[in-house]
């Protein structure tokens, strides 16, 4: 019996832990090809923007501009706000314009090989103003973004997206992933008990 009070009280702060730190989203438009494609899944870090700040190159989760479902708790336990995935491109005090089909920021030309293609659109030249972030979609020419008008907060973004852990290109490896938490409870479980049965044997 306190073998398992162990094991579940272990799994209670591993899942709390995962909820603070990490979450996973799927992603469900084009937005960001060819980098990432719809139906691939993602982790993002929640903490990554805690004692940092944002660079320019990141890929963030932001919550969606107009989304009203926001609470103190939407960083870490709202499941319900959009999201968007979005690249950073330019950052507070910088300088941003997009002119024949090539992206400026402080004047100088951006190399970007992730893109899908290059923006078929102009934007005159704007200053990023303090706590606003001018984000663009991979897909330049098919996303909602920060040249529709928009600049995104700091505190409207959710987190870094740290990695893809499988993608439509795979999809026989979704049948073979163990959720990362059932590890570590597995693992941290295994020596909890290891060491109640040293102490007790």
């Amino acid at each position: 019996m306190r073998n398992l009070l162990i094991i579940l009280l272990i799994a209670a702060a591993v899942f709390a832990g995962l909820q603070i730190s990490i979450k996973c989203f799927e992603v469900f438009d084009v937005s960001m090809l060819p980098t990432y494609k719809e139906g691939d899944f993602i982790v993002v870090n929640r903490l990554a923007y805690l004692v940092d700040k944002p660079k320019q190159g990141d890929i963030v989760a932001l919550i969606s501009p107009g989304t009203t479902l926001q609470s103190a708790f939407d960083r870490f336990f709202n499941p319900y706000a959009a999201h968007y995935i979005k690249r950073v491109i330019a950052k507070p005090g910088d300088t941003v314009r997009i002119e024949n089909k090539q992206v400026f920021v402080n004047g100088t030309p951006l190399c970007e090989p992730y893109i899908k293609e290059a923006p078929e659109y102009t934007l005159q030249e704007q200053l990023i103003p303090d706590g606003k972030y001018f984000v663009l979609g991979d897909n330049r020419n098919n996303s909602y973004d920060s040249h529709k008008g928009w600049l995104i907060d700091q505190d409207d973004i959710s987190g870094l997206v740290c990695f893809r852990y499988w993608s439509v290109e795979y999809p026989d490896v979704h049948y073979t992933i163990i959720p990362l938490f059932v590890i570590i409870v597995g693992v941290f479980s295994i020596d909890a008990i290891s060491e109640s049965n040293k102490r007790t044997g």
